[in-house]
């Protein structure tokens, strides 16, 4: 009983499916065959994770019956979008439920290999990800939003799919071109401004309120004016982001410069040390993990900015271009499918900064704590 009590997902599932029994079927068509299924697999998940004490056959068993009954209950909606019932509503939330419960159980695992450890680690952020496109999925076509509304993963994949020429050159014109430019060179401007500013106090007092004036300024008003200055093409896009990620590297570098401690100045001091000496050995190295702060802030500014900035004058192509020319077409799904696009990429962006942030920084307490 106690250990029924300390997997409280499991036990809740189990009333979940038990409060089922009142509702079924599923769907509102009366396919009510596929409900016994989904029953005995949401049944024999926490039985089976109770009864069975190898955490490797626990997982399987949790990870089956939650994604087995999960499926079925998606394959009931076929034919019958918004025809959920309060059964369908109920067995989702147990499945739910025992996939919490196989994330919780693959949390606790540590095992001596290190690549198996980081499989782990990143199969149980996948594992997440995937269940809030499943609850997405499930919800709209459980409750039958309309699709202009919101479409299900499934509809944006399906557009995905069958439009990879489009989001590659929509991809190469807002990313390869404007957003990788503008970040070198804005994080490389910022980075030298944030030099010359630390050597020359005047600087530092005259740079930084203008960056902070600067940094409030309002993308949709910035932009315009870059698009009257540098055409259409995607300079102007690469100028906005210039803009939006030069000052926060600015202010970061600056603030991480002043991060080392006097008696490491003074002991530099008593070598005879000079200050660019003492900024290449001791300064510079105790500011990165700003530096990389601002590198991760902007990882996500640049491809806001470039993204932005299209919907103000852009060639036929680009990732802001195409979404709002769909949204007035109204293809949801084809400006979903951009969206997602938005998200891996300024996710690999931020992922290759950060590991980046890893290798240079090892010696940090926050990276050896981690």
């Amino acid at each position: 009983m106690s250990n029924f009590l300390r997997n409280w997902q499991s036990v809740l599932a189990l009333a979940l499916v038990v409060t089922s029994f009142a509702f079924l079927p599923t769907v509102s068509s009366g396919a009510g065959g596929t409900s016994w299924p989904i029953v005995l697999l949401l049944v024999a998940g926490p039985v089976g994770g109770v009864a069975l004490g190898n955490t490797v056959a626990v997982s399987a068993v949790l990870f089956i019956a939650a994604h087995g009954a999960v499926w079925l209950l998606l394959s009931a909606l076929t034919d019958h979008a918004g025809g959920a019932t309060p059964s369908f509503w109920l067995l989702l939330a147990a499945s739910w439920l025992l996939a919490w419960r196989l994330v919780t159980v693959l949390s606790t695992v540590r095992t001596k290999d290190r690549r198996t450890d980081i499989l782990l680690r990143l199969f149980i952020p996948f594992l997440f990800g995937a269940w809030l496109l499943i609850l997405w999925e499930a919800i709209v076509r459980g409750a039958g939003i309309p699709f202009v509304l919101l479409p299900p993963p499934s509809a944006v994949a399906a557009r995905f799919a069958n439009s990879l020429p489009i989001l590659a050159a929509d991809v190469n014109q807002t990313i390869f071109k404007a957003v990788l430019f503008g970040y070198v060179v804005g994080c490389g401007a910022g980075f030298l401004a944030a030099i010359v500013a630390d050597r020359f106090t005047f600087m530092r007092r005259g740079l930084l309120p203008i960056g902070n004036l600067v940094s409030a300024l309002p993308i949709i008003g910035i932009a315009p004016i870059m698009v009257m200055w540098f055409g259409f093409d995607w300079q102007s896009k690469a100028a906005v982001v210039i803009i939006m990620t030069f000052f926060p590297m600015l202010v970061n570098t600056v603030t991480g410069l002043a991060a080392a401690g006097h008696m490491e100045r003074d002991l530099m001091r008593t070598y005879a040390s000079g200050y660019w000496q003492t900024l290449a050995k001791l300064r510079l190295p105790a500011a990165m993990p700003f530096i990389f702060n601002a590198l991760k802030i902007n990882s996500t500014l640049a491809l806001i900015g470039a993204i932005v900035a299209e919907f103000f004058g852009t060639p036929v192509v680009g990732m802001g271009f195409r979404i709002s020319t769909e949204v007035g077409r109204m293809n949801v799904d084809m400006v979903w499918a951009e969206i997602a696009v938005a998200a891996l990429a300024g996710s690999v962006f931020y992922g290759v900064v950060a590991l980046a942030e890893r290798a240079v920084t090892f010696w940090h307490p926050s990276i050896r704590g981690g």
